[in-house]
């Protein structure tokens, strides 16, 4: 199940579900630890009215998630018509410290007082190990804390200044153990103080809230690493108020989203609003160390039992041009410093890693019929250093450039140079950037092309003309080497891959092989053999259902649930035509047609902005992981790619500032 709604600050990250309810809790990395840790645990919220219990997923209950405009913070409403009651949550993670803050507003809307009682239950998994959690009622601060080791999670909650009055602990999924949660449907709880194995708790907290008025509830988590600074943390957010809190974290996140003052030319409101949303679910997923997670969705789940919650250096790449672009200096320059330090000394990266630097699991091997290989996927070391600059030509950070020169640049552009095919000048094989299949891919070889003449540039700006030199011809001979090797001038189309052993070709209509000879620089956009190929790809792969979009290849099957299309629309590839189709743009009278199809993303993405990996090519369904942080980096460079245009042509003086 996709997630509604994502928050994070770098250290500590929450995932939401479709009722506004916890699902996924990251401490002390985004993708890291999830202290929930299992797909059927979730932090339940119960409601009782006026004696009558029900838990906020029940069908009683209408619930809409949605983020705040230009922030990073929800707007869950619940609502209960029977009871005439609203429940309208703003939840943040504190900007400065890992405080995880939910405030409730209870609307009475009926005609008579009412007394609401709000449960909230906390079923964690610390560390992902089903033993030795505590969690205990501690009566001098008023508190829940959960703690393992080095991980501790403090609860408190007040309504209108009045603390929480009731609690629970005990155990859950063993002896036979519901749940302490079950405990809270009577609506009392039995004020058990302490249980150790596998736990959870439950806190109650009652409100009185008079006819055509609102009561507020402020509860809150406090990840730390000690009960005793969790407890300094707890004091200072109830002398500080949780409200202000919440409201310099939103004033923090809508000083960063609108921090370089981008003018929409032609963008309606709706579009805007999902480019921002879009850029806050990016940057809920970089860690404080520049680890970008691919997803923090649990529910996603591979082969193995695996998630989503890695670092794949190529779909971190392209969020950390995102985030160059709209001008997020900081994160990207973290994001390459990570690479800096999980390069390999030969100068490739692995196909994904964990947000600690450690190598992520993988099903790539290093030998296959007895011959050895190396289990990568080259794309992704091409495009860091693709991403590096853009990083670099927006920022001008010359002194950072150099310091990773030669860990970095020349490790990985070393490498590229070598790792190629004598007799046809082009990368040898590797895994396709759908991690599919082994061979020589267009995406891949042109990956590597624009790679290498980045490096060039690199070593050109830095006075290593030897290195410069080098790199330009490699450049030119992989250039060579898919011009004469990966497009078929009888179909006029790049082939997917080529594959050795014996020499063989796989002619699949696939986006990504068109897309890299546009994105990576093969051909200028408007040579005729890229012109056409893409004309093609987009008529073999357009999903012609009411949902519409662009498939990933023909023939996908993932997650597809129907045979009379291509495969699923997916986000990323969808944004890859409109960004092709933006070069098309040569006046005002153009934009229209682009704009139209901006929308698309914005009808096809949830109220919150999220979206996934794909969507179902006939219900719309979001599908697999969600939010992808490629899919919303992609629709942001889209956005700024067709606000680059409109600068270029003179249309809009101001609409992109960075380039001036």
């Amino acid at each position: 199940m996709t997630r509604y709604l994502t928050l994070g600050n770098g250290r500590l990250h929450v995932g939401f579900d479709q009722f506004g309810q916890v699902r996924e809790m990251y401490f002390h990395y985004p993708g890291l630890e999830n202290h929930l840790g299992d797909e059927n645990l979730v932090h339940k919220i119960g409601i009782m009215i006026d004696g009558v219990f029900s838990w906020i997923d029940d069908p009683v209950w209408t619930v809409e998630v949605d983020s705040e405009k230009g922030t990073m913070a929800s707007l869950i409403t619940a609502t209960h018509r029977d009871f005439q009651i609203v429940v309208r949550f703003s939840d943040v993670i504190y900007n400065e410290d890992n405080i995880f803050l939910r405030q409730l507003t209870i609307d009475n809307e009926s005609e008579t007082a009412r007394t609401v009682k709000l449960f909230f239950n906390q079923q964690f998994n610390i560390s992902q190990t089903h033993t030795g959690d505590t969690a205990y009622y501690d009566p001098v601060e008023n508190t829940i804390i959960h703690y393992k080791g080095r991980r501790v999670f403090l609860i408190n909650a007040f309504c209108d200044g009045k603390p929480f009055s009731e609690y629970s602990v005990g155990m859950f999924g063993i002896e036979g153990k519901t749940g302490t949660f079950k405990d809270a449907e009577d609506g009392h709880l039995e004020n058990n103080a302490i249980e150790h194995g596998q736990v959870d708790s439950v806190i109650a907290v009652s409100c009185e809230v008079p006819s055509g008025r609102s009561s507020v509830v402020d509860y809150w988590i406090i990840a730390d690493k000690s009960i005793a600074s969790a407890k300094k943390k707890n004091i200072s957010v109830v002398d500080r108020s949780a409200s202000d809190i919440i409201l310099t974290t939103k004033n923090y996140w809508k000083a960063w989203v609108h921090n370089q003052n981008f003018s929409f030319y032609g963008l309606s409101d709706a579009i805007i609003s999902h480019f921002n949303k879009s850029l806050v679910q990016i940057r809920s997923h970089v860690s404080f160390n520049g680890a970008i997670i691919a997803s923090g969705d649990s529910s996603m789940l591979q082969g193995g039992k695996d998630t989503y919650s890695y670092v794949w250096p190529r779909d971190a790449a392209f969020s950390a041009i995102a985030l160059a672009k709209a001008g997020d200096f900081n994160a990207s320059k973290r994001f390459f410093e990570f690479c800096n330090k999980t390069i390999t000394k030969d100068g490739y990266f692995l196909h994904k890693y964990r947000p600690d630097y450690s190598v992520g699991s993988s099903w790539h091997p290093w030998i296959k019929d007895g011959v050895k290989r190396l289990p990568i996927q080259e794309d992704e070391t091409a495009l860091v250093l693709i991403a590096l600059w853009t990083h670099f030509e927006l920022s001008k950070d010359l002194e950072f450039i150099e310091s990773v020169y030669n860990t970095l640049i020349k490790r990985a552009a070393e490498f590229m140079t070598d790792y190629r095919d004598k007799s046809t000048g082009l990368p040898l094989p590797s895994y396709d950037l759908w991690e599919e299949k082994y061979g020589v891919s267009t995406f891949t070889a042109s990956s590597v092309y624009g790679s290498l003449i980045v490096a060039a540039r690199f070593a050109h700006l830095l006075g290593k003309q030897k290195y410069a030199a080098r790199y330009t011809r490699a450049a030119e001979n992989i250039k060579k080497g898919i011009l004469e090797h990966l497009y078929d001038s009888e179909s006029k189309m790049f082939v997917k891959m080529m594959h050795d052993n014996p020499r063989s070709v796989d002619s699949t209509v696939d986006m990504s092989s068109v897309l890299g000879i546009y994105r990576f620089g093969v051909l200028d956009p408007h040579d005729d053999r890229l012109r056409i190929a893409m004309e093609q790809t987009i008529a073999h792969l357009t999903v012609n259902t009411s949902i519409g979009g662009i498939a990933r290849y023909e023939g996908d099957r993932f997650m597809l649930s129907t045979d009379d299309v291509p495969g699923n629309p997916w986000f990323i590839t969808t944004a890859w035509y409109v960004q092709y189709f933006t070069e098309f743009i040569q006046k005002e009278t153009d934009i229209a047609d682009v704009v139209k199809r901006f929308t698309w993303f914005v009808e096809r993405a949830l109220p919150s902005g999220i979206m996934s990996e794909q969507i179902d090519a006939t219900t719309g369904e979001q599908k697999s992981a969600g939010p992808l942080t490629w899919s919303h980096a992609e629709f942001v460079i889209s956005i700024l790619k067709y606000l680059e245009r409109l600068e270029t042509l003179g249309i809009c003086d101001t609409c992109y500032p960075l380039k001036k």
